[in-house]
């Protein structure tokens, strides 16, 4: 089956990225498809690459990547909630006259159109909110 995932909360303010990670985890080893994982709204903040979580703590960022190497998933953060809470690609920097950018590799900024898309192309889409 085809699932896309849909990540509402922030990495360390609410257990949904961290559960939205490990249910993708468990598709994926079962054999499922993950067509996209879409972070949107303060789930965002799992796409910056300047998170940098004590040592104990799970590193959701980096956790996100690993799985996108892993199974080529496709990780896209909304670029309008991104850009409010300054996850900025280089593109984005560049217009909005930002010094830097921080989107974590292996992330893409885009739109509500990838979102559609993907309620689209999939059987299930699970969403995991604050």
């Amino acid at each position: 089956m085809k699932y896309s995932i849909i990540v509402l909360g922030a990495p360390y303010s609410s257990p949904s990225a961290n559960t939205a990670l490990n249910f993708t985890n468990a598709l994926l080893s079962s054999g499922h498809t993950v067509f996209r994982v879409f972070f949107y709204h303060e789930g965002v903040q799992c796409a910056n690459h300047l998170a940098a979580p004590p040592q104990d703590e799970i590193n959701l960022p980096e956790q996100w990547q690993k799985l996108k190497a892993q199974h080529n998933l496709d990780l896209v953060a909304c670029i309008a909630a991104g850009v409010k809470r300054g996850v900025l690609d280089q593109s984005e920097a560049k217009r909005h006259e930002k010094e830097c950018s921080n989107l974590s590799q292996g992330f893409e900024l885009s739109g509500l159109g990838q979102l559609v898309e993907a309620t689209e192309q999939s059987d299930r889409v699970i969403t995991f909110g604050p």
